[in-house]
Order: structure tokens, then sequence, then C-alpha cells
């Protein structure tokens, strides 16, 4: 069953999720200037051999496609950038970058959608339809990463029908998830 494989594979790379996500916690960056950290996402992704390109100088898109026949699209998005906050958590992972710090969680949004790209690239033989990764840069500093991105087009080839985004929240219980999805307007906008 799929369920079981993708938790066993989940279960298998549960201590690379971790370190990846120390190792962003780290060496955070600030908006625009990810350098470092787009660099060990397309590392990641060639140890993966997941193809990617580069966009809006320092974010990364992957695509990661089922070999089932399928022209569904989804993108799942995590953003990169940390913020100008000096980090004092005594912690082994403390940030290097003095004044710098990953105090929204990117670090986890990102070392998280590293995971799942391992997972789905692992898994591509028993599903259909293409899932596009954003790894976004610039979400805490106007104009911001994401409408960079969608200039340059993000949103197309392949377009995406929906795109995922994560945000850890620290009120909600370990092992929960909240959902919000967009309000439906009555002539099909989001809102």
């Amino acid at each position: 069953m799929l369920k079981e494989e993708i938790k066993k594979l989940a279960l298998q790379i549960h201590g690379s999720v971790i370190e990846n996500r120390r190792q962003l916690h780290a060496w955070p960056e600030l908006s625009f200037m990810e350098n470092k950290t787009s660099a060990f996402i397309r590392a990641c992704l060639d140890k993966m051999k997941i193809p990617w390109t580069q966009m809006a100088d320092t974010g990364i898109v992957g695509l990661i496609k089922g070999d089932q026949p399928s022209m569904h699209v989804i993108a799942l998005r995590a953003d990169i950038d940390a913020l100008p906050i000096t980090e004092i958590n005594d912690v082994v992972y403390v940030s290097q970058h003095k004044g710098v710090m990953h105090a929204c969680g990117h670090d986890a949004h990102t070392a998280s959608l590293l995971g799942t790209a391992f997972i789905l690239q692992s898994i591509k033989n028993k599903f259909g339809g293409t899932v596009k990764l954003i790894f976004q840069p610039g979400e805490e500093k106007l104009p911001g990463g994401a409408s960079l991105m969608i200039k340059e087009g993000v949103l197309e080839n392949p377009k995406p029908v929906a795109i995922i985004g994560q945000h850890v929240m620290p009120s909600i219980p370990s092992g929960k998830v909240g959902v919000r999805c967009p309000k439906r307007e009555p002539d099909g906008i989001h809102g």
C-alpha cells in the first residue's frame, strides 16, 4: 500500500530532514541574499536527480514528473529567507550569522519540502502528473520573492492547478495539522 511506503520513507529520512533543518538554521540568510541556502537546495535536488531552474536570483524550482500518464500539475512551496533578529538560543545549531536567524520557521519549511521531494521522487513510478517544487526567496521583504517569481513565469510551463504551502505553528500540537483553504467567491475567484 502506497500510504505505508510513504510512512516507511518518511521514517527513513527523518534524521536527515532534522539535519537539513539544523544546517539551514545555523546558516540563515536575509531576503534576496539566500546564496548559500540556494546552493544547498540545488545540491540536495541534484543528489535526488530532480531537475531544477533558478528564478528571482536565489529562488529554485524543481520538477518531479510522475511516471503514470496525467497532465495534472500541483505546486508545493516553501520560503527560504531568514529575519534580521539576533538569536539567543543555546543550541548546537544556533545561528552563525550575527543578527540573522530563522525565527519564523523557514528553515523547517525548506527542510520539509526537501524531505517531501525525496519521498515523491522515490515513488514517482506510482503517480501521474507533475509536482512543482517552489523554494521562494524574499518572503520577508517587499516586493516579495513570490511576485518576482511570478513575473519570471513560475506559474507557467507547467501551470499548477493548485499550490500548497506550509507554515509551522507552535500553537498546534505536534502530530496535528491545521488547514486553511481560501474562501471561494461566487464567481469562482479565490479571495
